[in-house]
């Protein structure tokens, strides 16, 4: 055993003692998160608007400060952008986060010296908390890949931003920089199939023991390099034992890895965002990630089926039940106060507080990280349309991640109404229509065109009353149920493929 892996045991051992510490005492926690927080942006705009000079428990700051997302919260975000200080959080952020919006073009999520440190240690610990349960730790000695954005920033009013991973490489710890891969030449790489042919010939005889990315940006890396090695990843990189993962569900993923490594790894599944860091996996053996409640970030929770009712309750850490889906509002020291990040959660454990991500408050699609929401697809579909005399009586969107030949694809299932008015006579120029306004909406999702992730989507005719046939199927044919226009799986897509079998 090297001094290095030593040392990593002895770290892990402490980190994990600091964080039982907290963990154990959830509520009061939490409680010094909430006043910290108060305290500190007493003296912001927000804060005298808002009368946080006046705000003693959790009651009062419910009561003053309403439940915002980020069209609501904007105001005071593009005053933050345009180089004003004390906003939201005191002085200037040290960077911005830019992510797909969804009905103003793109975010702009605030990165301060006080939640930017929490980003790096949460990361750090996720693999300490792995090496502490398991007391498997050689793998430091080996080399570590993150897949992730290039680090080249823009700059905006005096304020670097760009994508979040992006970010994060500047603050790679030294005794990292030796093992970590790509080379910052090949991580700069803009185009990302490019980028991903740039990795395979960099890791290709290299002693590769972890490997993290989203997982379908890293299906591909490892099918390349299963496609130039001609064995399975597993044999190229005898000492690949850990995959790193967050974003998507990893699950529809996990045979196809397994299938490509040749063998099962272990895996730590993380919960980051540019908004924060909430949780990383902390056990092998337990359902669940540790929700970070000592990170500067403070969370309430709305039962997802109360969250569109008026007032719904806000509940703080130590009213939550097991099973329940929450929508996740947090009130962080980058400035972000009762926000809507837009997940649901469901709580596995509550001694630690463990939480898995059970899907949006809204149907979304983000099988690839695209976070495709309901209002992109249904103004893309209505811009194709335009101008000619297309009509379609119903649809939904479901991911295709491991086609028969060629690169997965979102497949869109469309009953066109032929009776009042044309078809498409050409379904790939339609869909190419249809993909074009999706790439104008949504950055994530045109990252992973342009970087062929994904090809363009695909169109699959559905009979007439087709959905109305599928409605039934389920018990729920009626003018109160609606079809889900997204889907993260493909239950509605079995079924009309078997419909076509018939």
């Amino acid at each position: 055993m090297s001094i290095k892996s030593i040392a990593a045991k002895l770290f892990a051992k402490s980190i994990h003692n600091k964080t039982q510490k907290w963990a154990s005492n959830p509520v009061e926690t939490q409680q010094k998160v909430f006043n910290d927080l108060i305290r500190q942006a007493k003296e912001t705009q927000f804060g005298k608007d808002h009368k946080f000079i006046e705000i003693k428990t959790f009651e009062d700051f419910a009561n003053q400060v309403p439940i915002r997302d980020y069209e609501e919260l904007k105001p005071y975000v593009d005053r933050v952008v345009k180089g004003e200080e004390n906003i939201l959080w005191k002085g200037k952020p040290l960077y911005f986060a830019k992510t797909s919006g969804t009905t103003s073009g793109a975010k702009y999520i605030p990165l301060t010296k006080e939640s930017m440190p929490f980003h790096i240690q949460a990361a750090r610990n996720a693999i300490l908390s792995y090496i502490h349960e398991t007391g498997k730790a050689d793998f430091v000695d080996g080399k570590m890949i993150f897949l992730q954005g290039s680090p080249i920033l823009e700059e905006k009013n005096g304020i670097k931003l760009g994508r979040l991973s992006g970010i994060v490489a500047h603050f790679v710890p030294k005794y990292l920089q030796k093992n970590r891969m790509p080379s910052w030449e090949t991580n700069c790489i803009d185009d990302w199939e490019t980028k991903v042919d740039a990795i395979v010939e960099e890791t290709f005889k290299e002693d590769m023991a972890v490997i993290s990315g989203i997982p379908s940006w890293v299906q591909m890396y490892f099918e390349k390099l299963h496609q130039k090695a001609q064995k399975p990843v597993g044999e190229l990189f005898k000492n690949f034992n850990l995959f790193i993962y967050g974003g998507v569900n990893y699950e529809p993923y996990r045979a196809k890895f397994e299938n490509l490594i040749g063998r099962k790894v272990d895996s730590i599944e993380l919960f980051p965002a540019s908004e924060g860091f909430f949780a990383y996996q902390d056990s092998q053996k337990e359902k669940g990630m540790l929700l970070l409640l000592n990170s500067g970030i403070f969370y309430e929770f709305v039962k997802a089926d109360e969250f569109f009712t008026e007032n719904p309750k806000r509940y703080t850490i130590g009213e939550v039940e097991l099973n329940i889906n929450y929508v996740l509002i947090i009130s962080t020291n980058a400035g972000l106060w009762a926000y809507n990040i837009g997940d649901t959660i469901q709580f596995t454990s509550l001694k630690p507080y463990r939480v898995i991500v059970s899907g949006r408050i809204k149907h979304y699609i983000s099988a690839f990280g695209e976070h495709v929401i309901g209002k992109e697809v249904e103004h893309a579909l209505q811009e194709a349309m335009e101008n000619t005399d297309i009509r379609v009586n119903e649809f939904t969107v479901a991911p295709q991640i491991a086609p028969r030949d060629g690169l997965p694809y979102h497949e869109w299932f469309i009953e066109f109404d032929s009776e009042v008015s044309e078809e498409p006579n050409n379904l790939y120029e339609f869909a190419l229509k249809i993909d074009n306004a999706m790439r104008k909406q949504n950055v994530y999702y045109d990252d992973l065109i342009v970087g062929k992730v994904l090809r363009t989507l695909v169109i699959t005719k559905v009979s007439k009353n087709g959905f109305q046939e599928y409605m039934k199927s389920i018990g729920k044919l009626g003018g109160q149920n609606k079809l889900p226009r997204l889907s993260n799986d493909r239950k509605i897509a079995d079924f009309f493929q078997k419909i076509e079998k018939r």
